[in-house]
């Protein structure tokens, strides 16, 4: 069992920048491949980025490729997302995801476990 809690969402303008943060608790959480995952109003969840257990890969859905850095502490459990440059349709709910294999969730349905979400919002 893993639990997930995200923080570091808000509202920036257009061009900014913001870092959200994923805790994880629980046993071997560093055990697990991290994403995060992105909902927006009356859209589908969708994937970001992610990382996989105990190897520096990274993968990221096209959108956010060269803006957007996933990164990992293990000693303090916890993932980061760096995004630069936000733009307004990077607005959404962000969600911290786990796995336990190693590879990346890039679907929904592939997650194990899930944060509760942090708001991001964008204003142009």
């Amino acid at each position: 069992q893993v639990q997930l809690v995200e923080s570091g969402g808000g509202m920036v303008q257009a061009g900014g920048s913001l870092r959200l943060s994923c805790v994880a608790s629980g046993r071997t959480a560093s055990s697990y491949s991290m994403a995060w995952f992105r909902q927006a109003p009356g859209k589908e969840r969708q994937f970001v980025a992610g990382i996989i257990r105990n190897l520096p890969k990274t993968d990221y859905v096209d959108s956010v490729k060269g803006r957007f850095t996933i990164s990992r502490d293990n000693a303090k459990n916890t993932v980061y997302l760096q995004m630069f440059s936000l733009k307004p349709e990077d607005t959404a709910v962000y969600y911290c995801a786990a796995k336990f294999a190693y590879a990346v969730p890039k679907t929904v349905g592939a997650v194990d476990y899930w944060g509760q979400g942090t708001q991001v919002t964008v204003s142009s």
